[in-house]
């Protein structure tokens, strides 16, 4: 599905062959160098702690460093302060077959809390912002499947998290994933998450997506639930757009069924400048109960890099 690298979250997404510069051209733009020096610096960071794993009479090996780091400000009605920095930094560790990733993120664990194509979320700012280290292995991984385990702390609690992925093409025009998680806490305890997505592919360019996910957990009562409604649109070889409607809540806990929170967005993403640089505007429309479902209009400004060697 030829949208799909419109939000990847790797170094090559969003980009052709079009749009790079020739590899005989030097760039001696002070964004280049900027973009090599963080690049530089993650990889010589990545080669340092895969030597602890290198046997005496072992050659040392190239690893292989992606890292993501972001800037977002979200303005809305009753909050123009929040700015949100982000930053992903994934090792691969050549000494283990490339099974076994270091990851490294100031997000939450894995997006527990968030649907894949989640983007706007506004949580409020006195809201603990989780710092999280894990060593990621892959017992399997196909194209239709995948099976992991990650283990490390976030927030300062230990964790241990095992997820399986499993994608079925229904038709030619039709998909559906299916991922359980399990995971454990050492302060919250055991939960449990289940993702379903459903893709109809309404064009060449264009394409229909439904996320249903519920979360449980011994750290709080009852089942968080999510819905989205997707409309992906591949403009251009440079540019992709989603337009979406999420609804969130809970259901079984004190309060029996409620819904938190509704939630409208138009997210327009493109690539500029530089082949590693993107730019996304996302104006949207909250509707959440803590306002009695009043509308909170706001919007998402983010640049995005991507950095990658190895």
């Amino acid at each position: 599905m030829l949208f799909y690298f419109a939000f990847a979250n790797s170094a090559q997404a969003y980009t052709s062959q079009e749009v790079k510069a020739p590899a005989e051209e030097k760039d001696d733009h002070w964004m280049q160098g900027l973009h090599e020096t963080v690049s530089d610096s993650v990889y010589q960071s990545a080669q340092w702690f895969d030597s602890f794993f290198i046997a005496n009479d072992s050659e040392q090996q190239s690893p292989q460093t992606t890292a993501k780091i972001s800037f977002a400000w979200l303005p809305k009605s009753r909050d123009w302060s929040e700015i949100k920095p982000r930053f992903r930094v994934r090792v691969k560790l050549p000494h283990f077959q490339d099974r076994v990733s270091l990851v490294l993120s100031d997000e939450t664990d894995d997006e527990l809390n968030n649907l894949p194509l989640e983007s706007a979320n506004t949580k409020s700012n006195n809201e603990e912002e989780k710092f999280s280290l894990a060593l990621n292995y892959t017992q399997e991984k196909r194209d239709d499947r995948l099976m992991n385990y990650r283990l490390g702390f976030s927030g300062g609690d230990i964790f241990a998290r095992a997820k399986h992925k499993r994608r079925f093409n229904i038709s030619a025009k039709q998909g559906f994933l299916f991922e359980p998680s399990l995971y454990y806490y050492l302060d919250d305890g055991l939960g449990a998450k289940l993702l379903l997505e459903y893709d109809y592919q309404l064009s060449k360019k264009s394409q229909f997506r439904i996320n249903y996910s519920i979360r449980g957990s011994a750290a709080f009562s009852g089942i968080r639930w999510k819905h989205g409604f997707y409309k992906l649109n591949q403009i251009n070889e440079t540019t992709a757009s989603v337009l979406s409607l999420q609804a969130e809540g809970e259901r079984n806990g004190a309060r029996g069924f409620v819904v938190d929170k509704y939630t409208l967005g138009y997210r327009y993403r493109f690539n500029a400048l530089r082949d590693w640089l993107f730019f996304e505007i996302e104006p949207f429309l909250e509707f959440p109960e803590q306002e009695n479902y009043s509308t909170t209009p706001g919007i998402v400004l983010r640049v995005e890099g991507f950095f990658h060697k190895g």
